[in-house]
């Protein structure tokens, strides 16, 4: 039986995402900061959510170890789990930008063909790709969970950057590279990048 044929969306009768976004004075996109771990995603994804709080706008930050302790807490690490972790990922982000929100989302997401699944789900022009880029030494340095030196162990299987690979991304909007610039002017950078995106 084809459940499909049970489903009928309702896309079209809901409010338009228009209409949210200038209730909310923003234009919704989702930032999606692509790197290796320790790479400092997350914290310049905090920082970021903090400062554009303040300038008004409304945000969601979603962080790989938050969705994967709750909404996807059943996945693993390989290469099928980490393709509907994204996959997931992606179909919330979509839900938040028809809502007016903007999304802050911090996944290594290691390939191409990953991120180019989420870009094609939330769509080529609300997906703006931020490579935190930081050289892999760098990332084991600032690494107080001890994952890398975990993975170096053989203790953690498909580990991005050590026995997973990890793609760069060739076309980013904005590349940071964190082994060079402080977090503060990290923020600083990105704010400064895709502030004028939420203008209306």
């Amino acid at each position: 039986m084809d459940t499909k044929k049970n489903i009928h969306p309702i896309y079209n009768q809901s409010i338009d995402r228009d209409l949210k976004q200038n209730f909310l004075n923003q234009k919704a996109k989702v930032i999606w900061l692509t790197g290796l771990s320790g790479s400092g995603k997350t914290t310049i994804a905090l920082g970021t959510e903090k400062k554009l709080f303040k300038k008004g706008y409304l945000i969601q930050l979603l962080d790989g170890d938050n969705i994967r302790d709750g909404i996807n807490s059943n996945l693993g690490f390989s290469d099928a789990d980490r393709t509907e972790n994204i996959r997931r990922i992606a179909e919330v982000s979509k839900l938040f930008i028809n809502c007016g929100i903007i999304t802050i989302n911090c996944f290594i997401s290691p390939t191409k063909k990953i991120r180019d699944l989420a870009k094609e789900i939330i769509g080529k022009d609300d997906f703006v790709e931020i490579y935190i880029n930081s050289p892999v030494n760098v990332c084991e340095q600032r690494d107080i969970k001890g994952l890398y030196n975990l993975a170096r162990k053989g203790k953690i299987k498909d580990f991005t950057g050590i026995s997973s690979p990890y793609e760069p991304p060739q076309n980013p909007f904005l590349e940071i590279k964190t082994d060079k610039l402080t977090i503060e002017e990290s923020v600083e950078l990105l704010i400064k990048s895709i502030d004028p995106l939420f203008k209306l």
